[in-house]
């Protein structure tokens, strides 16, 4: 019996593939969970652009709210300019903007409008 010799290449690149699938998943992960904290933000958004078109604007204590709902999403750095604070007449436009970062790097913008009939 012939002893065969052994091929340390072949498990060399078997390590490789592993060591680079391994980065591929935690890549996808970390865009995953972005995805997910980006997705609850526009949640949010829709959540209280429905509250403002009731109300005709952004209250003081939906505004404390949705800053806490935010910071609880994960973002940080909020910056609700542009978004209608005071009441305003039935039918006219109102405005809700949210900007700020999320996972400390990534900045976003959530942009919406009352879709109220005149």
């Amino acid at each position: 019996m012939k002893k065969e010799a052994g091929n340390v290449a072949d498990i060399l690149a078997a390590g490789i593939c592993v060591l680079a699938m391994t980065v591929v998943m935690m890549a996808y992960m970390d865009c995953a969970g972005l995805i997910r904290q980006k997705t609850r933000v526009s949640q949010l958004a829709r959540k209280y652009i429905l509250q403002m078109e009731t109300t005709g604007g952004l209250t003081a204590q939906d505004r404390t709210a949705l800053c806490q709902e935010l910071k609880q999403a994960g973002a940080s750095g909020i910056d609700l300019t542009g978004t209608t604070m005071d009441t305003v007449p039935y039918s006219s436009p109102i405005f809700l903007e949210i900007k700020g970062i999320l996972k400390e790097k990534y900045e976003f913008r959530e942009r919406r409008v009352s879709t109220s009939k005149s």
